[in-house]
């Protein structure tokens, strides 16, 4: 009898530790399921605020969602789509409509950081990441109309590329030809790591993947250490990311309707958690296409935010973001 009681106790602690282990692991909060908060004014570039809330780009405009949870215009006709606040509360912005990238000052006077590189005009810059030592890198793809594309290499062709701002304003271009159209952006915590969203989606056949670059301490990127990290083959491809405390990437993709002749739905839309060598960890499904970023934010940062086809959704997580 009491060595069944003692084998009995045994297998209830391994199934606790396993329960335990399981629950460490997960990340998503117990129960957490992704909820609908607007159906409106949510198309890119989400960013938290400990005073303002939640911004995003939508419909032109900046787009604030306050503490309070009221929905209302936070700059109109922005035209802008990647956002991101540094640690002194300015706000970078990746202006799409104008082309540049621009901070805006604490009392609201807009700086423009960058709108050409060597006289070319930008083609549409997307989205931004900061390093350790606040220098901002950003992407600059062209999605919809090519004609009025002016960057070109020294060959003439086209480029869609990855750029740096260091802190004495000066630009760079540090990806040119090892990426077809760059999306979303990160840097890890180290400044080790790049991680670059190739977004192709309107061509068949194009990069929809995720790669990973070694960074310099200068800031510039090695391109032959260049690393597939995920593919989405032929579904819609990776846009926005973030990283959590542990270093895990949250990157919105894929397709729940398939948009023939281009994009599949082999990939489903979502939230897609990876480890940084392309182990997925765990999918977040989203019912609404296209999901476009991600954004950790609430008082403990454990709260992903979602912008997609237009709507706000967000789940409670574990692990609070970066």
């Amino acid at each position: 009898m009491l060595r069944s009681m003692c084998l009995g106790l045994l297998v209830m602690s391994v199934f606790f530790q396993e329960v335990s282990s399981w629950a460490a692991d997960s990340v998503l909060a117990p129960g957490a399921v992704p909820k609908k908060l607007l159906d409106q004014g949510a198309g890119e570039g989400p960013v938290w605020h400990a005073q303002h809330g939640l911004l995003f780009s939508g419909d032109g405009n900046i787009h604030q969602l306050s503490l309070n949870g009221e929905f209302k215009v936070f700059r109109a006709g922005a035209g802008t789509n990647g956002l991101l606040f540094d640690g002194q509360g300015r706000l970078f912005a990746c202006e799409h409509g104008a082309r540049r990238v621009t901070r805006t000052e604490r009392d609201g006077t807009i700086t423009v950081l960058a709108d050409n590189y060597h006289g070319m005009k930008f083609n549409s810059p997307n989205d931004l990441t900061l390093d350790s030592k606040g220098r901002l890198y950003f992407t600059d793809p062209r999605y919809g109309d090519r004609a009025t594309m002016e960057m070109k290499d020294a060959r003439g062709n086209l480029v869609e590329g990855v750029y740096r701002i260091d802190l004495d304003g000066s630009l760079s271009r540090i990806l040119t030809s090892e990426v077809d159209r760059p999306n979303g952006l990160v840097i890890t915590a180290d400044d080790r790591y790049l991680f670059v969203a190739d977004n192709n989606n309107n061509q068949t056949g194009a990069a929809r993947k995720l790669y990973r670059f070694t960074l310099r301490a200068d800031g510039s990127a090695i391109p032959e250490s260049r690393k597939l990290i995920f593919d989405w083959g032929n579904s819609r491809g990776p846009d926005g990311m973030e990283l959590d405390q542990q270093g895990r990437l949250f990157v919105a993709g894929g397709l729940n309707q398939a948009q023939p002749p281009h994009e599949t739905n082999e990939r489903k839309g979502g939230v897609y958690v990876l480890t940084q060598d392309g182990q997925l960890l765990e999918f977040i499904p989203i019912p609404r296409d296209e999901v476009t970023n991600v954004a950790f934010g609430g008082a403990d940062r454990k709260t992903l935010y979602i912008t997609a086809g237009g709507s706000l959704w967000s789940v409670a997580l574990q692990v609070p973001g970066r």
